[in-house]
């Protein structure tokens, strides 16, 4: 296959996994089908390193924005992945070994296709971990899998959350006040291994804000406020998602991390505040919610996505 202006290849979930409704990896791609590039789209396990090159067996798909089925898959081929223009890595974590080994087979070509996000970047930027360069900014944060430690952490804040360090998507939080079993925090480090724990922030209640950033600009953001009696505010997991606009500190905030990302070589990322506060996850696997702001503001940021990169 000869490298032309059309090619891109996305490293996605399984296809029909996705969310027509509120996918981002969606929109992005209509978006490129809309200035004439062909998709082809594959999983990590059909990534194969041979003879000094990355292949993947990749379908290429058409998407449809208002038909029922929301793709059709022309055919299947084996593609060398250095010969097209783009890589999109959208796949969900969780951020374990075939994640990392995903982004050392691309990173054999990341001087030959712009692969988005940068994979040495985001293997070496965990999402939760890299807040740490954000402490300032964020609420009372420890990283441990030593009981003694949290235990400490909760005699001091009263009230706590506990998240899985490479977890995503809002899944596995676990609130924990001084009631809480020791028993019960014990089998969930057993579970998650390493974790984020953080002091809570009870007006989660009226939501957090998702902001956007393509190339180290702020785009946009987004309200989610969690469902009812919950604390977690994922659309996936039942949030609502609103219009908004950001205060001044928040804004300030968000442009210190942008700066810090485009210097690390994200193009495009997912920041979370709750209330000038930033929680520490800093989306650059498979930043998310594009659909939400399109559906609250009549803006498609995936145009700005691809004039950024097209530039």
């Amino acid at each position: 296959m000869k490298k032309h202006r059309k090619n891109i290849a996305i490293q996605g979930d399984p296809l029909n996994s996705l969310n027509r409704t509120t996918d981002t990896t969606l929109l992005l791609a209509l978006e490129a089908q809309k200035r004439g590039y062909k998709i082809y789209y594959y999983e990590t396990k059909n990534l194969t390193f041979s003879n000094g090159k990355i292949y993947s067996l990749c379908k290429e798909v058409v998407f449809f924005e208002k038909e029922k089925k929301f793709y059709s898959i022309k055919n299947s081929k084996i593609i060398d992945l250095s010969k097209v223009n783009f890589i999109l890595m959208r796949q969900d974590p969780p951020f374990n070994m075939d994640y990392i080994t995903a982004t050392f087979l691309l990173e054999k070509i990341s001087k030959k296709t712009h692969i988005i996000n940068d994979p040495t970047a985001v293997r070496n930027m965990p999402e939760k971990l890299h807040s740490t360069e954000f402490l300032k900014f964020m609420p009372a944060t420890i990283f441990t899998k030593n009981i003694n430690e949290i235990d400490k952490f909760i005699k001091k804040h009263k009230r706590i959350v506990i998240k899985p360090t490479h977890g995503y998507g809002g899944k596995n939080i676990l609130f924990v006040d001084q009631r809480l079993k020791k028993k019960k925090i014990l089998s969930y480090i057993d579970k998650h291994d390493q974790v984020m724990v953080q002091k809570f922030l009870p007006i989660i209640k009226e939501g957090d804000k998702r902001i956007f950033v393509i190339g180290g600009v702020i785009k946009g953001a987004i309200r989610r406020i969690p469902a009812r009696g919950s604390i977690i505010s994922n659309i996936g997991q039942g949030g609502t998602p609103t219009k908004t606009t950001l205060t001044k500190q928040e804004l300030k905030i968000a442009k210190i991390v942008a700066t810090n990302l485009k210097k690390n070589k994200i193009v495009f990322a997912g920041i979370d505040l709750i209330s000038d506060y930033l929680t520490g996850d800093i989306n650059i696997t498979s930043p998310t919610g594009l659909k939400n702001y399109k559906d609250l503001t009549g803006i498609n940021l995936a145009v700005d996505f691809w004039n950024y990169l097209e530039n």
